[in-house]
């Protein structure tokens, strides 16, 4: 499976998406502002790979003057519907659909791997206004809680498909494994967890690529599986997940 496939999944199971997947910490968006050394109050965003609209909403709720760019057509109909009066372009990272030097901010929230880093990084560094910076963050398993691990391990066997992994952040690689060589760049984790219930988190897991591409009869079977198995370790049906967000922040050279 290609990796447009798994990336272009998504259009078909939007609003399983906008239903189960977790949102962010407040703290992660301090934590914007500190690293980027910019207010989100007033800032020009573009909220890019936006899906249906989760960090857009939170970006809004800060007072950002956000523009969402999004080239998936159902997960744009999804955000349309969530966000009717949030300002949506149709297009991609790659060739961003934006003003030159137009954005104080571009926010990358869970799609900076579906990009080709060679033209990514050129776009943003074209969009981003002198002293911008280019933002990216993912949920990321917190594989340290052993029921995670184990049920991260069951994924991906039945998939073949892995998640973004948390990168050490004195990892000496990643800058260069992210496609962000030559620019300045720093980041910090940032751990928080959601209490939800069984069917959520099930919902969420199957949202993501790996499930999307699957025959569905696979999937059931895999859904029914975990449902025991979680019933076991969750007798009340609650499920707490635990996440690390991998926050990135970069600025161009000489910024």
């Amino acid at each position: 499976m290609t990796s447009r496939s798994r990336a272009t999944s998504f259009n078909a199971a939007a609003d399983r998406y906008a239903t189960y997947r977790p949102s962010y910490p407040g703290e992660l968006f301090y934590a914007i502002e500190e690293l980027a050394g910019i207010p989100l109050a007033g800032a020009r965003v573009g909220d890019i790979g936006a899906g249906t609209g989760i960090s857009t909403a939170q970006l809004l709720e800060r007072g950002a003057d956000v523009v969402a760019v999004e080239p998936g057509a159902g997960m744009a109909a999804r955000f349309r519907k969530t966000l009717p009066d949030a300002p949506l372009v149709r297009g991609d990272a790659n060739a961003l659909p934006l003003a030159d030097g137009s954005r104080d901010l571009l926010t990358y929230a869970q799609s900076w791997h579906w990009t080709d880093t060679t033209r990514s990084v050129p776009e943003a560094l074209r969009v981003l206004r002198p002293g911008g910076s280019l933002v990216i963050w993912w949920n990321t398993s917190a594989h340290d809680v052993p029921w995670i691990a184990e049920q991260t391990e069951r994924i991906t066997r039945h998939t073949g498909a892995t998640s973004p992994s948390l990168t050490p952040l004195d990892h000496p690689g990643a800058v260069r494994k992210a496609g962000l060589e030559g620019l300045h760049v720093v980041r910090r984790h940032l751990r928080w967890s959601r209490t939800v219930s069984l069917e959520t988190h099930l919902g969420n897991l199957i949202s993501h690529s790996g499930f999307l591409v699957m025959d569905e009869e696979r999937t059931r079977e895999f859904v029914a599986a975990e449902h025991a198995r979680l019933q076991t370790l969750f007798p009340d049906e609650l499920v707490e997940e635990t996440y690390v967000v991998d926050l990135w922040v970069a600025r161009g050279p000489g910024t």
